[in-house]
């Protein structure tokens, strides 16, 4: 089982998608040979209701076990931001893991605590990323500010609901890799494709192989070295150097006609760091070619680069073209 981490903002009452982040890091804690403490704790402090979360599944499982009362606590953990006076406990080494399984188990059973075990969900915050094994060869790499469900019966069907992917499908003609992304179905023929999620659009870029858009539908072919953008319900075909097609991944973002909102989305998903863009300047267009790695160092040198004015403001950076 992968960890996945998110920085969304949740209700007072952690929702369902916390609960099962939380019940995955139970299961994971749980492990003997389980390491990645300092993750763990940094999903613990990135929101309050995480930690409220863990706090609840782990009373719950004490409580149908009997058994935390009769284990030593290592160390106790309080999330930096959480105002509550909230005791985590850790055991590391020798807990209870098969215990702790079979117990989620009987919660899930006994509709006590809710979690969608088929599904595998990797979530990467801003800034970072993941690859994902699909399974038989393939892959999916996610950028920073990115959330993927696989399916857990059938790795060859996943949904991409936010963010931006770059997927290396083997290709399999009576078995074919379905991928829903914002509302499109997308079935691959062989395909090296990425796949980006605006805030009002949908690209998808071929590099090898082809995708088959909403084959019930529009049932688009794009072939390697095409895209095709979906913005207001109209789709668009475009031709584009394969060479350019998933290059985030090797650090460098290429803008063709993009707006400076579609621009600051993907500087923010690739470094992390805030960018916004000053009211009035969304809509304007600019292409480009960066390597992001300084842009990482120095946001200031989007200035040479894209020919914006770039300031500090707060925590983030705001893009002008004044």
């Amino acid at each position: 089982m992968t960890p996945f981490y998110s920085q969304e903002v949740a209700a007072m009452h952690p929702d369902e998608h916390i609960r099962d982040e939380a019940a995955h890091w139970a299961v994971l804690t749980g492990d003997p040979a389980f390491e990645d403490w300092d993750r763990f704790t940094s999903w613990l402090e990135s929101n309050p209701d995480h930690a409220r979360a863990y706090d609840e599944l782990m009373s719950q499982v004490g409580s149908a076990t009997g058994m935390l009362i009769d284990y030593p606590v290592e160390e106790p953990l309080v999330a930096a931001n959480d105002d509550e006076d909230t005791f985590h406990t850790l055991w590391r080494r020798g807990w209870f893991g098969p215990a702790l399984a079979a117990c989620l188990a009987g919660l899930v059973a006994a509709g006590v605590w809710q979690i969608r075990a088929a599904d595998e969900v990797y979530v990467t915050p801003m800034g970072e990323s993941m690859i994902v094994a699909l399974g038989e060869g393939s892959t999916a790499e996610l950028a920073g500010g990115t959330r993927l469900v696989v399916d857990g019966e059938d790795a060859r069907s996943a949904r991409l609901e936010r963010g931006h992917a770059l997927f290396r499908i083997r290709h399999d003609a009576g078995d074919p890799f379905r991928l829903v992304a914002a509302g499109d179905t997308l079935v691959d023929v062989g395909t090296i494709f990425d796949v980006r999620i605006g805030r009002e659009r949908l690209d998808v870029a071929v590099a090898e192989g082809a995708v088959i858009v909403n084959p019930q539908a529009q049932n688009l072919r794009i072939d390697a070295g095409e895209g095709v953008v979906r913005s207001e319900g109209v789709y668009v075909i475009t031709a584009l150097p394969p060479a350019e097609i998933g290059e985030w991944t090797d650090g460098r973002a290429t803008f063709r006609d993009a707006t400076l909102e579609e621009i600051t989305l993907d500087l923010t998903r690739a470094t992390g760091i805030a960018f916004s863009v000053q009211p009035g300047s969304e809509a304007m267009r600019l292409s480009g070619s960066i390597a992001l790695g300084p842009v990482r160092s120095d946001p200031r040198t989007l200035e040479a680069l894209l020919g914006v004015r770039a300031r500090p403001v707060g925590e983030g950076w705001v893009l002008s073209l004044d």
